[in-house]
């Protein structure tokens, strides 16, 4: 009965059927979450998990059928590392080259050259988690001393029963497009915690329903000028056949945390007074719309699977002894996680290309009085919608192949655009240093290199 429901409901709607079960397991979140508020929130936890546990399994099997046994099985096999294997670098090894090969694994076997919607999908948020998992309760057997203020709020300090590890990974909130957080957070959750009502349900319905909204109206904006902008455009004679000026401005179009908020896993405490409900805030919606620089929409943008890597990896690569190497390792890690098409890894690549010349360039206005001066002047108003058409404009260069996937396809946009991206910050980034030259004092100049 219900296949025939949703086939006609994708044929109304335009989309495929695999988006219209997505959009309604999101959806389905909101009732699961009133459930939990309404008659759960006093529980034991072992009723919660069983809650969250086959809530999540349902939402599994209505999108994916009998594929679900793939995260029931990782999730199984993580709970077993963490309890045969203890609180050993052996764990953590084992655990992040068996869930990133089962991982990769299925992506080898399920890639098309399209973005299709299937177990891999969620299975990428879920090895994050018990990677995640596993460090977390690595670093709750060390010394205090020995952690940094992020692990010391996410390490556990026993190890999770099998029931809390499935709730935990199967979580409605998060199971299928993230976001990610820590068992600690969960265990929070599960504990009645996280509220700013003690011993209540939190007053977290209108927070929710204002991110719900402002999701619904972004949801609304794709769906009417979507159909005017698809990737496969880039591929036409008609795309080929525009002026070059053409070609560019049209990769410059192109550029369920409310779910977490009901529930109470969105409460991040108080600040100035003030009940914050951003712990699974994933975007920053205004910053990503005003910002002129390409590290303001990368911070803005999935933050929490940014802040797991900076957590877990790059914060991890300290003994290296060096930004630059911990950075590039960083970047690596997620275009294997994103997966085994080139475009992941051009994409990345290209990020840290613009991300290296935005600092230097920064690092020249700040320490350049001239550019300074300009910079803070009342000219600045025609500066920002210069540097804002430069930042949408290479914004979406390096998203095209992240989209388009395999080199055959990127690669015959970026020649219909003559490779002006890699031309434009590869001139950059040679020609910066001889401008700091010209526009820094010299003065400055050995007071940096002091530094």
């Amino acid at each position: 009965m219900a296949a025939p429901l949703l086939e006609k409901l994708s044929e109304s709607l335009g989309s495929p059927e695999p988006a219209v079960r997505l959009i309604l397991s999101i959806l389905i979140g909101y009732p699961f979450a009133l459930v939990y508020r309404s008659f759960l929130f006093h529980q034991p936890a072992s009723v919660i998990h069983l809650f969250h546990t086959f809530s999540g399994l349902a939402l599994a099997a209505f999108n994916f059928g009998p594929q679900l046994y793939h995260s029931a099985v990782c999730i199984f096999v993580q709970f077993l590392m963490l309890r045969l294997m203890g609180r050993t670098v052996t764990s953590v090894l084992s655990s992040f080259t068996f869930q990133m090969l089962y991982l990769l694994a299925g992506y080898y076997y399920t890639a098309t050259e399209e973005y299709d919607i299937k177990w891999t999908m969620p299975h990428c948020v879920l090895t994050l988690k018990l990677i995640g998992l596993a460090f977390d309760y690595y670093d709750g057997g060390k010394e205090p001393s020995q952690l940094n203020s992020e692990q010391k709020v996410s390490a556990l300090p026993s190890v999770p029963s099998l029931l809390e590890v499935y709730g935990f990974s199967y979580f409605y909130g998060g199971f299928l497009v993230g976001p990610q957080f820590t068992l600690r957070s969960y265990q929070k959750l599960v504990a009645g915690e996280l509220t700013d009502c003690p011993g209540k349900p939190p007053n977290s319905v209108v927070p929710a329903m204002k991110r719900f909204a402002l999701g619904f109206l972004c949801l609304v904006i794709y769906a009417i000028f979507g159909p005017s902008y698809p990737d496969s455009y880039y591929l036409t004679d008609e795309y080929e056949a525009q002026p070059f000026w053409y070609r560019c401005v049209f990769i410059l179009l192109w550029g369920k945390e409310g779910v977490c908020i009901l529930t109470g896993l969105g409460y991040n405490g108080v600040v100035e007074g003030k009940h914050r409900w951003d712990a699974c805030a994933n975007m920053k919606v205004w910053l990503f719309e005003t910002t002129p620089l390409f590290g303001g929409t990368i911070s803005s943008f999935n933050i929490n699977t940014n802040a797991w890597a900076a957590r877990h990896v790059f914060k991890r690569l300290k003994f290296l002894g060096n930004k630059t190497m911990s950075h590039v390792t960083t970047l690596l890690f997620l275009t294997v996680w994103h997966g085994l098409h080139s475009g992941y890894i051009l994409c990345f690549s290209m990020e840290f290309l613009i991300i290296i010349v935005e600092r230097q360039a920064l690092a020249l206005v700040r320490d350049s009085p001239l550019l300074t001066n300009l910079a803070n002047s009342h000219l600045y108003p025609l500066i920002y919608v210069v540097q804002q058409f430069f930042h949408w404009l290479f914004m979406g260069y390096p998203l095209v192949p992240f989209c388009l996937f395999t080199y055959d396809k990127w690669l015959k946009v970026y020649y219909s655009v003559y490779f002006c991206g890699h031309v434009f910050f590869i001139v950059a980034y040679l020609i910066l240093p001889y401008l700091r030259k010209v526009l820094v004092p010299k003065k400055e100049r050995s007071e940096k290199k002091q530094d």
